[in-house]
């Protein structure tokens, strides 16, 4: 077994433990972590056969412990002006935008950390070459963006407006899917860029 894996495993298990000492919103946190299970899917499995590389496998787990930070917080309520503030790195009037943007930057972190996981089920199971592999997971991003968006929208139909407000975390805003999976397809564009440039490169 893997012992940088191992690790890294063991940290998402603390994190998770943390974030349900005395939590704030019970009922919806355990509804965000839906997401949290079929996270540590692909997580639990390469634990066990570690075919992974530890670039995708750290993507991977970094997206999987921000994103159980928000659930805690179900992300409108992360209080990550409060901790800046704290450490001393800004002021208190650093935040003049009253609006909570740690789903924003969640959904932009999708699309950047989870972007070498793409690539290695691209070249692992579909057996894709480079450029493929790059444009197909970025393709993929942008769908599974867009997916979660129409999954969010079907719940404000099936769900009390109140819950699929805490869960969708929309505060207010009329174009938030919009720009959710504008932050995804940006979050995934630098990493394919990158690495195109770098495929180019290398064959000059």
């Amino acid at each position: 077994m893997n012992r940088a894996k191992l690790i890294t495993c063991v940290i998402i298990i603390v994190v998770l433990a943390i974030t349900f000492i005395n939590p704030i919103y019970p009922h919806d946190q355990m509804l965000q972590h839906a997401g949290t299970l079929l996270l540590m899917i692909p997580i639990v499995y390469d634990l066990k056969k570690d075919r992974m590389p530890y670039s995708a496998f750290l993507g991977l787990a970094l997206f999987t412990i921000l994103h159980i930070i928000g659930a805690r917080y179900i992300y409108s309520n992360v209080p990550y002006k409060e901790w800046f503030v704290s450490t001393g790195i800004v002021g208190a009037d650093f935040f003049a935008d009253t609006r909570n943007y740690y789903d924003r930057f969640v959904h932009f972190m999708f699309g950047f950390l989870l972007f070498p996981y793409l690539m290695f089920l691209c070249r692992k199971w579909l057996k894709l070459g480079d450029l493929l592999a790059i444009l197909f997971s970025w393709l993929v991003v942008q769908t599974g963006s867009m997916i979660y968006e129409l999954f969010e929208w079907l719940l404000t139909i099936f769900m009390a407006p109140e819950d699929a407000e805490n869960y969708n975390g929309q505060q207010g805003d009329m174009w938030d899917a919009q720009k959710d999976m504008a932050q995804a397809l940006i979050g995934s564009t630098i990493p394919a860029v990158w690495l195109w440039c770098k495929r180019l490169f290398k064959r000059e």
